[in-house]
């Protein structure tokens, strides 16, 4: 992400967290977000255990759905 992407993206941090646990919830995942920690590149989505396949691919959705950041940089590890 560029740094305007993770500025944008952090403005509303505790929004996302929000968000994303109700999308984990709504797959019956057991996986919850605790918090996004911000780097100097990059910004990490720290969870309350390891995540599996399926888990990173609905927070990967809901991050490239949100529309104040473009998309194109995300990585998934």
């Amino acid at each position: 992400m560029s740094n305007d992407n993770i500025n944008k993206f952090m403005k509303d941090s505790s929004l996302h967290v929000a968000n994303i646990n109700q999308s984990l919830r709504n797959a019956k995942s057991e996986v919850l977000v605790n918090f996004i920690h911000l780097d100097i590149s990059s910004v990490t989505i720290v969870t309350n255990k390891i995540a599996v396949q399926s888990d990173l691919y609905i927070i990967e959705n809901y991050i490239k759905k949100v529309k104040d950041i473009d998309t194109v940089n995300i990585n998934v590890p």
